[in-house]
């Protein structure tokens, strides 16, 4: 369609790529400048993220491969609800369970069954079985590391590597258009300083 080449002709034009005759030295100067810091920012950024993503997610795999070797799942059964100290103003949010120990298997005896207080559920009543995570000496711990995690860590430390690298060449062209517009000022200030000194002799009547 023949409307579709005019975004792209504005963002052009708003970036200083496309060839106009009124444009003057220093807009040139100034498009090849941000062109030369656009190829600095992708040389530079692109390792950056990539190792920053390598390293965080090797570090999120060795977390999620210690995790998953310590940690277990094991079926507690409600002992008692609404277990706490008097005054306890989360008494209704916890019971009272037993669970046993990672390496008690079905036939051992019932001394490697641990007994504690853990985090309530709606509607828990006594005799009520649910799954848990524990450590190797059978207290309660949180899930291991789920392997999204890790992905999600290694996206936001790439992420993290292109600001950083970004920024200071970001900074590097705001003084360089910082300059460049000095320099535009001084051209208009120059040429309606021309202009009032040739109103007299070019003016029509």
């Amino acid at each position: 369609m023949a409307g579709r080449p005019w975004p792209r002709r504005k963002l052009r034009r708003r970036l200083g790529l496309e060839r106009n005759r009124l444009r003057r030295p220093i807009d040139r100067v100034q498009r090849w400048i941000a062109l030369g810091l656009l190829l600095l920012l992708a040389v530079i950024a692109t390792p950056a993220a990539v190792w920053a993503a390598g390293l965080a997610y090797d570090g999120g795999m060795r977390v999620e491969r210690t995790e998953r070797a310590e940690r277990h799942q094991v079926v507690a059964t409600v002992v008692a609800t609404g277990v706490g100290s008097s005054g306890d103003h989360y008494v209704h949010e916890t019971v009272q369970a037993n669970w046993p120990r990672p390496e008690a298997g079905s036939g051992q005896d019932a001394a490697k069954t641990r007994t504690g207080t853990l985090p309530g559920w709606k509607d828990a009543e006594p005799g009520q079985k649910k799954r848990i995570w524990v450590d190797r000496q059978g207290d309660p711990a949180v899930q291991p590391r789920p392997h999204s995690r890790t992905v999600t860590d290694a996206v936001y430390a790439a992420f993290a590597a292109v600001l950083g690298a970004g920024t200071p060449i970001l900074a590097i062209y705001l003084l360089v258009r910082r300059r460049c517009d000095r320099y535009r000022d001084g051209l208009w200030d120059e040429a309606w300083a021309r202009m009032d000194a040739d109103r007299h002799r070019n003016h029509p009547f």
